[in-house]
């Protein structure tokens, strides 16, 4: 086997949750599917997710839509029951989905409903989801979890980038992805000695139509001087997901262009 050999998922089964979504999803799925995995997208507009799977299917990669609230643990415990029936298994999770109802306001203007909110997606629908696909990871001795956290996981807002715009910096974002580096690494101490490795990457920002004043001054401030593109996030997962990484476990691998470098 070749290198390059040991980044193909032939034969593989792989979710990403929010796997149709504009931000992440798309690039990861598509990724995935042309390593050659067939690649589960899910999350709340099932009809947009067997959309996008048709695309994927047009250009000769496998792929399949389902649905999936995040915040709403039965619909985990429904995607668990049809993807068992439809595939028997579940190779390679891929935590993208952001129950974003929460992530709003600033510090002083977050509320208590708007932590529950947070809590009940991107807390409990992370813990749970893990639940309910790593028995069966754990059952046949291998499985690759990828947990998709941020720059804000481990540093601080720049909040002078801010001034001037109608951004929002959430706390609550924060404190979710800093929880989802950690949580990454206890579910690698836990279980990579039963062959499921658990990673994370922490993407930089993400060029997402914001204004030109802050686009400007993060180009400065980072050190490859631009933004995250959709496609820089792709070698990441497919890396982690593969066999290229079979010595890697609990590791937060940061695709921030050096932003957590100053």
């Amino acid at each position: 086997m070749t290198v390059l050999d040991r980044f193909r998922l032939d034969g593989r089964v792989a979710l990403v949750t929010a796997g149709a979504g504009p931000l992440f999803g798309r690039s990861i799925s598509e990724a995935l599917a042309e390593a050659g995995a067939t690649v589960i997208t899910a999350s709340r507009s099932r009809e947009r997710n067997e959309s996008f799977a048709t695309e994927l299917k047009a250009r000769g990669l496998g792929a399949c839509g389902m649905q999936l609230d995040i915040s709403d643990p039965t619909t985990i415990d429904r995607l668990g029951d049809e993807v068992d029936s439809r595939f028997g298994r579940l190779d390679i999770l891929v935590n993208s989905a952001v129950a974003r109802t929460g992530h709003v306001g600033s510090f002083a203007e977050q509320t208590v409903e708007n932590l529950r909110d947070a809590a009940a997606g991107d807390f409990v629908g992370l813990f749970r989801i893990c639940q309910r696909f790593i028995p069966g990871m754990l059952q046949r001795g291998r499985g690759s979890i990828i947990n998709i956290s941020s720059i804000y996981g481990v540093a601080a807002n720049d909040f002078p980038l801010y001034a001037g715009t109608d951004m929002k910096q959430p706390p609550s974002y924060n404190f979710l992805k800093a929880g989802m580096v950690n949580f990454t690494r206890y579910l690698a101490s836990l279980y990579s000695r039963n062959g499921v490795r658990t990673n994370c990457i922490s993407p930089g920002g993400y060029l997402d139509n914001q204004p030109a004043s802050f686009v400007e001054a993060y180009e400065r401030r980072v050190p490859i001087g631009r933004m995250l593109g959709a496609e820089d996030l792709q070698g990441a997962v497919v890396f982690l997901a593969s066999d290229a990484s079979n010595y890697v476990t609990g590791a937060n691998l940061m695709v921030d262009g050096g932003w957590t470098c100053l």
